[in-house]
């Protein structure tokens, strides 16, 4: 658990000083992950014309990026890490705005989705409301969002150098609900394999 003297800022610049120190690593490593499933769950629930106004929500080095404007979207990139925001610019073409999540400055009723793979677990539980109403102010009327993330039962803390909140499928519903969100679907990740061997909670959401 998070001691109580440290701050929200402590935990966030932490965490992006961990995935700075491996930049390239964890290029090189998330590249070739096959997140087409969620990029589908995401987009078959999208009721807009395409092109769709996609934000990707910690971004990183840019994969799926290229992924949105391989189909034809507009994406834009938040990144919280320099280095990233960089990378994700050269190898996607995108618009890349260097944001962490306790300074984000979103356009209002902007995006047609939000696509938070693997982002939203960083985010400690006290600025989470915060965080999903800033989403919902920046998805259009009808808007959706994806998310993804590690499950557990509720931990919250330091793993490897990254700090992370582990929801398990009931506290995140009450999260997204109460921030005014209505839930789509819902799978567990990595596909055809049993429970316990499937760490990933992903689940779709739009704005009401």
């Amino acid at each position: 658990m998070n001691s109580q003297h440290e701050t929200s800022e402590d935990i966030t610049t932490r965490t992006l000083a961990h995935y700075g120190a491996r930049a390239e690593e964890f290029r090189a490593g998330t590249r070739d992950h096959d997140v087409r499933q969620n990029i589908a769950a995401l987009l078959r629930h999208i009721h807009a014309a395409a092109p769709l106004q996609i934000l990707d929500l910690g971004c990183g080095p840019g994969r799926d990026l290229r992924a949105f404007t391989a189909l034809g979207h507009v994406a834009v990139g938040v990144e919280g890490l320099p280095a990233f925001a960089a990378m994700a610019r050269a190898d996607s073409g995108c618009e890349v705005w260097e944001q962490d999540f306790l300074h984000l400055r979103l356009p209002q009723a902007r995006f047609d989705g939000v696509f938070a793979n693997a982002s939203l677990f960083h985010v400690p539980s006290q600025e989470l409301p915060r965080v999903l109403a800033q989403l919902h102010a920046a998805l259009k009327a009808d808007g959706v969002l994806f998310s993804s993330n590690p499950r557990g039962d509720n931990e919250e803390g330091w793993n490897g150098g990254r700090y992370g909140v582990y929801h398990d499928l009931a506290s995140w519903r009450r999260y997204l609900l109460a921030a005014g969100f209505i839930e789509l679907e819902h799978y567990f990740r990595p596909e055809g394999l049993p429970r316990e061997q499937q760490p990933w909670l992903a689940s779709v959401w739009r704005r009401i």
